[in-house]
């Protein structure tokens, strides 16, 4: 799968149902393995306290890679 195919597809919390935004990025650690993503937040999702606009996804905490949707399990405050 390349990162074009992951960009394309909304990542979505499981524990709330809502959608979090897309994928902006990715970061890589030094062996090359994928180690987070990073998500450009939904304007439902961003926060009013908060001024990143970006959340990092840390790969453990994706549950399921679909066809449309990355499902993902993570607390949002």
């Amino acid at each position: 799968m390349r990162l074009s195919d992951l960009q394309n597809k909304d990542v979505v919390n499981m524990e709330d149902g809502k959608k979090i935004g897309n994928i902006i990025d990715v970061i890589i650690d030094k062996d090359g393995n994928m180690e987070a993503l990073i998500v450009q937040k939904s304007k439902f999702i961003t926060n009013l306290f908060s001024n990143k606009d970006e959340l990092e996804v840390k790969w453990k905490q994706i549950q399921k890679i679909g066809e449309d949707v990355i499902l993902v399990s993570m607390v949002l405050y």
